[in-house]
């Protein structure tokens, strides 16, 4: 998929990166990036699909993009609130296009979601990572992050 973005009435500059919430009809757009992280998800229509299912939980999109007009990066988090953090953000996905990694796209995304947490009221921004994904923990720790805790997960 090589849709690019043509409409930036809620973007918003990032760094050198320019950010946007991807909001409905634009979602196709995060495809591919998220696709990186998630290559499970088989086609767009999957993808859509699944956003929109979980936009009803309160998920939202946020997307890099690139020069081309491409999504670059893409964060895909919503605002939740329980005992331990109170109300915070939590970032589900964050994911970058190989040939857009180390240039500032998932930085600008993290600094907008930063943004987006403190608009909100929220107490912080929480995320998990996958624990073979050294590059991202590196920039995460950069970003102000800790190791808090193990995260543990069962399949049933």
């Amino acid at each position: 998929m090589t849709t690019q973005h043509t409409t930036a009435s809620t973007a918003s500059t990032v760094g050198t990166s320019t950010v946007t919430e991807l909001t409905g009809d634009d979602t196709a757009l995060a495809y591919d990036a998220l696709r990186e992280l998630r290559p499970h998800l088989a086609s767009v229509d999957e993808f859509v699909e699944l956003v929109r299912v979980q936009r009803r939980e309160g998920y939202r999109l946020a997307a890099s993009f690139g020069a081309d007009g491409r999504v670059a990066a893409v964060a895909g988090f919503r605002r939740i609130t329980n005992l331990h953090a109170g109300p915070h953000l939590h970032v589900d996905d964050l994911s970058t296009l190989p040939s857009a990694r180390r240039q500032g796209h998932a930085a600008a995304l993290l600094r907008w979601v930063d943004e987006e947490a403190r608009r909100l009221g929220c107490a912080g921004v929480h995320l998990d990572s996958g624990t073979q994904r050294h590059g991202a923990h590196r920039l995460y720790l950069g970003a102000g992050y800790v190791i808090p805790a193990f995260h543990f997960s069962k399949a049933l």
